[in-house]
């Protein structure tokens, strides 16, 4: 089975337990605002520029016959500055088990494992599936906003030792405006998760005026109770990728807010 992944992170040591490997796979259901992973978000493999190298030569633009660059219409390799490059790569799960085995007997050294991470790998949730399975033996995390239906959430938290759960807003209508959509399937899974016997974490972006409003807080708070919670600061450079995919960041002007937010929680940490 083909997925399409954007990045592999090695050595990673804030994506589960111990030091891991994480994957990235494309297409997410999902616009935050403070995506920090645009070139995630799209389902398909595509072109990024580096705009500040970019000096418009237009040796990208003469035709070549590379199949590889046919898709965008530039010559991926004729660039003399390195601009240009494919985000996304479709790759088979077979290809992509073995690839991360290559390293199972060091990453089960460091007491880590492979995280599984997007975009939301719920939308490639057969290929997640497959994925899993050839990794048996190997620790295995999963990253998702939870946004999917029941049943793709409940199949794919299956192959998973490890779940970390995004809870960015309670209120639905405000979710709905900062991320596009409404919360009601991310809390329906919230109780599957709950129900399901598998350890878990709760992971809670601190954006600026958005999410890190008292009234948001307390709110996620009551969801939580007593689970653990990864409180994630909001890094202000999270627009610098937005222009290579062309796209534009719509909050260049937030910055981290000066307060103990652990306050509102009762089993809370800050990354």
């Amino acid at each position: 089975m083909l997925g399409t992944v954007f990045d592999i992170k090695e050595l990673a040591i804030h994506d589960g337990p111990g030091t891991r490997i994480t994957v990235f796979l494309k297409g997410c259901p999902l616009r935050c605002l403070w995506c920090h992973n645009p070139e995630g978000l799209d389902a398909a493999p595509q072109l990024a520029v580096k705009q500040t190298l970019c000096v418009g030569c237009g040796t990208c633009a003469v035709p070549c016959s590379h199949p590889e660059c046919q898709p965008y219409g530039r010559c991926l390799h004729a660039c003399p500055n390195g601009c240009l490059s494919v985000k996304g790569e479709r790759i088979d799960s077979d290809t992509l088990a073995t690839r991360l085995r290559a390293n199972a007997d060091v990453l089960a050294l460091l007491g880590g494992g492979i995280t599984v991470s997007g975009g939301e790998p719920l939308m490639q949730a057969d290929f997640v599936c497959e994925l899993a399975e050839k990794l048996s033996g190997i620790h295995l995390a999963l990253q998702t906003s939870g946004h999917a239906s029941a049943e793709t959430y409940r199949r794919v938290i299956g192959h998973f030792d490890y779940i970390m759960q995004d809870v960015k807003l309670a209120d639905p209508q405000l979710h709905r405006r900062y991320t596009g959509v409404d919360n009601t399937r991310i809390l329906e899974n919230i109780r599957i998760l709950r129900q399901s016997g598998k350890p878990f974490l709760f992971r809670v972006p601190l954006i600026p005026g958005i999410t890190d409003t008292e009234e948001n807080l307390r709110a996620i708070s009551r969801i939580v109770e007593d689970a653990p919670v990864e409180l994630l600061k909001y890094n202000p450079f999270a627009g610098a990728k937005y222009n290579t995919v062309g796209l534009t960041y719509p909050l260049p002007e937030l910055r981290n807010r000066d307060e103990d937010f652990t306050k509102y929680f009762q089993n809370a940490t800050i990354a």
